[in-house]
């Protein structure tokens, strides 16, 4: 579920347990209250120190605004349908404006836009990705994260307020048609973006694993700058000799690890996986699971695992809007990367920290590669006049 835009098109795995409490008023619903006092540390566990990453930071204290719902009402124009910019199984996303050192409610066009998350009364799925938004990222800043700005809980609403990302999401981009097209050089900047993102959450002292890394969490600023979003599924990783954690089992069809749907053991480089099936669709424009496609074709992985150690196959499965536009050896080390990440033994697939160092070694040598191309293409004028 993407913060604004749209949700996934693939489907979740399962649903979360329904949460045990005392019912409101004898109708027989579970009282949100009485869930979150039962529920507000199972996500969170013992108390993390404040630990420093790069650029990032682990909070022992969410610094969160909190808001009140009569705020978002008035920032949202009373959350009417011309503000609404996506929905998901949390429920509504709208846009919205706040003055911009205040945080408070001020006419559209002025201020800093908004996204608010409101969530559905109805989805118990809803409560628990809410909460564990606010546990996970709400204490964590890092540029390559979505910032979350504050949250409201008043009686039965609840709302989430994040940083607007206006180029909407990586899917959006690859996969809509009327969505203008990413460049081979902006995919390699979104995917190293997102490969730091995943990287400092394993560098913690407190390893988190984000557990659901697929095209629609992957939101994009003006600068297409990617940002991951949506930590409701996010885990703390094994402490300790620990190998795994096991818990039940929840994520999207088409990137959630093998073995984690299998055995519901859920590994750090769990995340990894997920991430090459996402370089997989960034190099061929394909999603990870259509079913209107042939049946032998709706995996994508699946199906284009055994043509990526190819270079004369790879030049087929490439995604034909970014054709001249990289290298071939800089499109084989990316199909490699992609055949790392996907190794069906987690312990065999590179640590995020590795792969972001990968990506950037592709960078400079398609950097290399147009400077090549432009000296070429000079040349060749010269030679014609």
């Amino acid at each position: 579920m993407g913060l604004c835009f749209s949700s996934p098109s693939s489907s979740i795995l399962s649903m979360p347990p329904q949460y045990s409490g005392k019912t409101s008023s004898g109708s027989g619903k579970s009282s949100m209250s009485q869930v979150w006092e039962i529920n507000t540390e199972s996500e969170s566990g013992s108390v993390v120190n404040n630990v420093k990453g790069g650029s990032g930071e682990f909070l022992e204290v969410a610094k969160l605004k909190v808001f009140s719902f009569g705020d978002l009402k008035s920032a949202t124009k009373s959350f009417k349908a011309d503000a609404l910019i996506g929905e998901g199984g949390f429920g509504k996303v709208y846009k919205g404006w706040l003055d911009e050192k205040k945080l408070s409610p001020t006419k559209p066009g002025s201020g800093i836009m908004v996204a608010v998350k409101k969530l559905n009364p109805e989805s118990m799925q809803g409560f628990h990705e809410w909460q564990s938004e606010i546990n996970f990222l709400g204490r964590i800043s890092h540029p390559n994260l979505v910032k979350l700005l504050g949250y409201c809980r008043d009686d039965e609403e609840f709302l989430l307020v994040y940083e607007f990302m206006p180029r909407g999401s990586l899917e959006n981009h690859l996969f809509r048609r009327n969505t203008e097209s990413l460049s081979w050089n902006t995919r390699l900047k979104i995917a190293i973006g997102a490969a730091r993102g995943l990287a400092f959450l394993h560098s913690l002292e407190k390893i988190v694993i984000y557990r659901d890394f697929k095209a629609s969490n992957i939101l994009l600023d003006g600068n297409y700058n990617a940002k991951i979003s949506d930590f409701g599924l996010a885990k703390f990783g094994p402490s300790g000799e620990e190998s795994h954690v096991t818990t039940r089992i929840m994520g999207t069809y088409g990137y959630a690890a093998p073995e984690y749907m299998a055995t519901g053991h859920l590994y750090v480089k769990s995340d990894v996986y997920g991430f090459g099936v996402v370089l997989l669709e960034m190099l061929t424009g394909l999603q990870a699971l259509d079913i209107k496609r042939p049946a032998r074709q709706q995996n994508l992985v699946e199906w284009m695992k055994p043509c990526l150690p190819d270079k004369r196959k790879l030049k087929t499965i490439m995604d034909f809007r970014i054709e001249g536009q990289y290298s071939l050896k800089a499109a084989s080390q990316a199909a490699q990367l992609v055949l790392k990440c996907l190794e069906p033994d987690p312990k065999n697939r590179p640590s995020m920290k590795d792969v972001v160092e990968t990506l950037e070694g592709i960078k400079a040598v398609n950097n290399n590669y147009n400077i090549s191309n432009k000296h070429s293409t000079k040349s060749t004028a010269m030679h014609i006049r």
